[in-house]
């Protein structure tokens, strides 16, 4: 049986990783097999890419854009495809519309170039829904310590990716789905698992029907 592939995106401190551990939970106790991951990461390559890109120092946005590429790719291999063929469900904070986001929109790399690139890594695999927490890069980096690199990119650059994500959003409004993160962690919560368990029920209602394979 085919799983559900839900992708929570946005700028950051935007929240991703606290509604994706909430939307576990609750699918957990639901009896819904779940996988939680998150790009850069969920391999031993992809661990080590994600340590390199967090850290300071100048690198070029190609260099940047391949090392996440790489480390996708074997994500993908390793992680996301074989839970979604055993039926799970599997979360994943941030994917490929980051690339879109933080090296296209922020970095002024071509969109079409790297939905290519995207494309290749993934076998262009395609998530049934994407969260998109949008919030005020302003508050975002309030939120965080800044300490990795991304984090201590200049205002404009956060503008940029936060405003690329909206466009993203205006062209696949069918897979994208808005969520006003200005507001309370509550209300963010109901509304991510309200569209996550929509699109369950669209795509593999048996999950919800039984909480089992």
């Amino acid at each position: 049986m085919q799983g559900v592939f839900i992708t929570v995106e946005g700028v950051e401190g935007s929240g991703k990783t606290t509604v994706v551990q909430a939307v576990a939970d609750r699918l957990r106790q639901a009896g819904v097999p779940v996988v939680v991951t998150a790009e850069p990461g969920g391999t031993p390559l992809g661990a080590h890419v994600r340590a390199w890109l967090l850290q300071g120092g100048h690198r070029s946005g190609w260099a940047e854009a391949f090392l996440f590429l790489a480390s996708r790719a074997e994500h993908v291999a390793q992680v996301i495809r074989p839970a979604l063929q055993r039926g799970d469900v599997v979360l994943c904070d941030r994917y490929t519309d980051s690339t879109l986001a933080y090296q296209g929109f922020g970095l002024g790399l071509p969109l079409k170039g790297l939905r290519t690139l995207n494309a290749l890594a993934t076998g262009d695999l395609q998530p049934h829904l994407t969260l998109l927490l949008d919030l005020d890069p302003v508050i975002g980096l309030q939120r965080v310590a800044r300490t990795t690199a991304f984090e201590r990119r200049d205002l404009a650059f956060h503008r940029r990716v936060r405003a690329g994500y909206l466009q993203l959003a205006q062209e696949e409004p069918h897979r994208i789905k808005v969520v006003d993160a200005h507001r309370s962690l509550d209300e963010v919560l109901q509304t991510c698992i309200a569209l996550v368990s929509e699109a369950i029920h669209r795509w593999q209602p048996s999950l919800l029907a039984t909480g089992t394979r």
